[in-house]
């Protein structure tokens, strides 16, 4: 993978350039939210359609010379659709975030209700918090999920909307690590006659591959990345019934944004078609494999997870009991001199600042991608709870350097180049 072009414009940019992709190869990616995708889908993203205005959608532009961009944008839609088993899609939100500010453009006005997860105990800031525009137009009340259990408590949720009378309930979640149900959280929206929203960001790829439940044809909108546990590459998609379809397709275009990023939009399709292949069902399957053995070995090391372990991709580690001198971002800068990268997160009954929480959060979709396996992560459990046992010592992020830069080479990153 060369930067020859750019180095020849911009010397400054392509030493970054390459730095970052040395920095990937030699270290190991585990924030929960990152993945690596394929050449194919880098070249898509990187190709001659970043040239392309194309406002409005396949078959009915602003703009002339637009049916290659329709082409493209048509099968990233089909593919999507033949995924998810969606009724309609858009491919076009720039990210997660924005596939949510469409929904709720579409369906609310400001001042309607939103009841979401709290930021803390799983939620995003899309889904309500204050310093995100959603806090700032919309009435939000937040639930949460049981701190000794660290699951949802469906119960308590039902109570709370009952009480609250929202317009649309959102689920879905970037830090949780247990399966969700669907069908209980949408009884508790139609109970108070109101929609409901399923964000799968996190969990696209393992929905998509069917080793995660699908609420797809169940909840009112389900929205989602296109670059975490689904490698096509940076960008949003908006799921929906065709009732909802025109109100959506609005509030994305002219609603929230302009002309389709439609290099972006190639990349989705290219990497949508990645995931119709047989292999991708094995590639998720793995990916929750490792996320246990690595819960499971993190947990043998003496460290609390939250809810007790994983059924997905991610593991939320609570370092106040085992680590109680240790915060998560100390954490998260010890593994990084380590070679390991993986983010401070809050965990329920946070105690300290957002910025400086009690927890971390490791994900495996990046690792998996590597080729890394069970064993592969139980050593990377292994290596974690020794830098945190002594995040100090540097003779200890020195020998596990050494150890995560072996896994690294026997796990190449884009070894054809």
């Amino acid at each position: 993978m060369d930067h020859d072009h750019v180095r020849d414009v911009d010397p400054a940019v392509a030493d970054a350039l390459e730095g970052e992709l040395e920095r990937q190869r030699s270290t190991l990616q585990m924030i929960a939210s990152e993945n690596h995708v394929s050449r194919a889908v880098v070249d898509a993203q990187g190709s001659v359609l970043t040239n392309k205005y194309a406002e409005g959608y396949p078959g009915s532009r602003y703009y002339g010379g637009c049916e290659y961009a329709d082409e493209v944008e048509q099968l990233a839609i089909d593919r999507a659709a033949e995924l998810f088993g969606a009724e309609h899609v858009n491919v076009q939100p720039h990210s997660g975030t924005q596939a949510n500010q469409a929904v709720y453009f579409a369906m609310l006005e400001p001042g309607d209700r939103i009841l979401s997860l709290d930021l803390t105990h799983g939620g995003h800031l899309s889904h309500g918090h204050p310093a995100n525009f959603v806090g700032q137009l919309y009435e939000v009340e937040q639930y949460e999920v049981d701190a000794e259990t660290g699951y949802i408590d469906y119960d308590g949720l039902e109570e709370q909307a009952a009480e609250f009378d929202p317009d649309i309930v959102v689920s879905g979640y970037s830090a949780y690590p247990r399966d969700i149900d669907w069908e209980r959280i949408q009884d508790v929206a139609d109970d108070v006659d109101a929609l409901h929203l399923a964000d799968i960001a996190h969990i696209t790829g393992l929905v998509a591959a069917g080793v995660h439940s699908s609420p797809v044809g169940i909840a009112d909108f389900v929205t989602g990345s296109t670059h975490k546990t689904i490698r096509a590459g940076r960008g949003g998609i908006v799921m929906c019934d065709e009732e909802y379809a025109d109100d959506v397709d609005a509030a994305v275009f002219p609603g929230g944004q302009g002309g389709p990023l439609m290099h972006n939009v190639a990349g989705k399709a290219v990497g949508f078609e990645e995931a119709l292949q047989p292999e991708f069902e094995e590639y998720a399957e793995q990916t929750v494999a490792n996320a246990k053995a690595l819960g499971e070995t993190l947990a043998d090391e003496g460290f609390s997870l939250v809810s007790g372990g994983t059924d997905n991709h991610l593991v939320l580690v609570d370092l106040r009991e085992s680590h109680p001198d240790t915060s998560g971002g100390d954490a998260e800068v010890a593994l990084e001199e380590a070679g390991i990268v993986l983010n401070g997160n809050t965990v329920p009954g946070e105690t300290r600042s957002a910025f400086d929480p009690s927890g971390i959060r490791a994900g495996t979709p990046a690792l998996t991608t590597r080729g890394f396996d069970e064993d592969d992560c139980r050593k990377v459990g292994e290596l974690i709870a020794r830098v945190i046992d002594a995040p100090d010592d540097e003779a200890v992020k020195a020998e596990v350097r050494e150890e995560v830069e072996a896994l690294c080479a026997a796990n190449p990153l884009y070894e054809d180049d």
